[in-house]
């Protein structure tokens, strides 16, 4: 993660280009130094990450959607976790289910949390302000 003075660097991968307005938004809410790529296949995704630098894709966290098209959000984080330098990279499942056995499958595959998408924008921003906490928590 990058330390307080770099700018945090998320990349979300979602098909749906409303859920990234909404996320883009919520993240504008939060007082950090915020950057925020977007990409929208699975595939796509994988392509720019494993280019690396300098794209500027190497993001401190990354939230992928679970149902996506042709590379689901399982099936980008087992190839996100393929890619030496995210190894750990903090990777959440971003999706509208809340299914145990899919939470449990994601943490299994690497996922470092699920996040179920929230109906409020309010509550997105105080979770999306938590995550970030916690990563510069970590760094510190």
């Amino acid at each position: 993660m990058a330390n307080m003075r770099d700018p945090v660097k998320c990349l979300l991968i979602d098909d749906d280009r409303d859920d990234y307005e909404i996320f883009r938004l919520a993240l504008s809410e939060i007082n950090h130094h915020i950057h925020l790529s977007y990409l929208s296949t699975g595939f796509e995704a994988i392509d720019k990450l494993k280019q690396g630098p300098p794209f500027h894709l190497s993001p401190d966290l990354i939230f992928i959607d679970l149902n996506m098209p042709r590379m689901n959000g399982k099936q980008c984080l087992q190839e996100i976790r393929q890619i030496d330098r995210l190894k750990d990279t903090r990777v959440f499942i971003y999706s509208t289910s809340a299914d145990s056995r899919i939470v449990e499958e994601s943490q299994a595959l690497g996922a470092t949390g699920f996040i179920v998408k929230p109906s409020n924008f309010n509550t997105l921003v105080a979770m999306l302000d938590e995550l970030l906490r916690e990563g510069m928590k970590d760094q510190t």
